[in-house]
């Protein structure tokens, strides 16, 4: 029951850490995360010592907010199109909600086997849409995946400054880089189509 009650705790402190720094940034105080999570001080920093413990909380809370999406998404069960698309959203919902670690000094977990849960399913689905023919096959996998990535990096900072809704900008996203990465049919003229010029 202690440990439940533990885990609760450190989650709300974890929420409203995420919520507070995605409003303020930066300057965001203990106190102010504290009172968000409607704690004192002192419980805060028994749970988190310092700021940085803090960050690195939210960090490692973020990478299994997002690990644990990619894999209820169950990418392998939909057509390429509508796979991007959950993945697109559920990366978007957990990343707009702590993206705000960026400029706060949280520092992303490279380890291989987080870069391997993080980016495995991204390229398997990619090289699936490739292998079916729904993505273009002349595009090398690793140059699609940059650039499906770096679209989704992209649409997160326009939910972040409030350009885009998650739904908005996962639709966009998919849009501009399916129809980019799409299989393009060869040009065939046909018999007796007029000749442009």
């Amino acid at each position: 029951m202690a440990g439940t009650l533990r885990d609760r705790t450190e989650a709300a402190i974890l929420d409203a850490a995420a919520e507070v720094l995605a409003a303020r940034g930066p300057t965001a105080s203990m106190t102010e995360i504290a009172a968000a999570a409607g704690l004192g001080r002192a419980t805060l920093y028994r749970y988190f010592p310092t700021r940085e413990a803090l960050l690195d909380g939210l960090t490692e809370a973020a990478i299994a907010d997002i690990i644990a999406r990619i894999a209820d998404a169950e990418l392998d069960a939909l057509p390429v199109p509508a796979a991007l698309a959950r993945l697109t959203r559920g990366i978007l919902t957990a990343g707009s909600k702590y993206a705000a670690l960026a400029q706060s000094g949280g520092k992303p977990d490279k380890s291989a086997e987080v870069e391997r849960q993080l980016t495995e399913p991204v390229r398997g689905l990619l090289a699936r849409g490739v292998a079916d023919g729904t993505l273009r096959g002349d595009l090398p996998a690793d140059l699609l995946f940059e650039l499906f990535t770096g679209l989704l990096e992209k649409a997160l900072y326009a939910v972040l400054r409030g350009q885009a809704g998650i739904e908005q900008a996962s639709a966009a996203l998919n849009s501009v880089f399916l129809d980019g990465a799409r299989t393009r049919p060869d040009p065939v003229r046909t018999a007796g189509s007029p000749r442009s010029g």
